[in-house]
């Protein structure tokens, strides 16, 4: 096998390129995968674990758990997590569809471009959403 320089250069090249292709590719694909659908509604759903369950903000790093009664809550900060400890009210909303309370921590979680979030008793609901105009 001849290994100089000028027959194994254009194979390396050949084979780099290659190696890159795929890694692009592979790159586009988590990338999809990680951005989230957007709904007709302008809404995307998220996890309850990037959202702040006092400020009903969502966040792009995960929050602190906060466990109550076999439920997990989050909260962004130590005063949040106090108030999810403390106060039942503060672990309920209201869906915005079906106008019935839901638990924070089973909820459906659907948030606006600017972060602002919804929380919802079913899927089917986060779609039917239509904001108020």
């Amino acid at each position: 096998m001849n290994l100089d320089n000028t027959n194994f250069s254009p194979l390396v090249r050949r084979l780099s390129l290659f190696a890159v292709a795929i890694l692009l590719s592979g790159v586009a694909v988590l990338t999809a995968q990680a951005r989230p659908a957007l709904q007709d509604n302008g809404l995307v759903q998220v996890e309850s674990k990037y959202v702040c369950m006092i400020n009903n903000q969502r966040f792009d790093k995960e929050q602190i758990p906060v466990a109550v009664q076999g439920k997990t809550y989050y909260g962004c900060c130590e005063m949040c997590k106090g108030k999810l400890q403390g106060d039942a009210k503060s672990r309920m909303a209201i869906d915005p569809v079906s106008h019935k309370k839901v638990d924070k921590a089973k909820a459906i979680i659907g948030a606006t471009a600017d972060g602002k979030v919804f929380y919802f008793e079913s899927l089917a609901n986060l779609k039917k959403y239509k904001p108020a105009a």
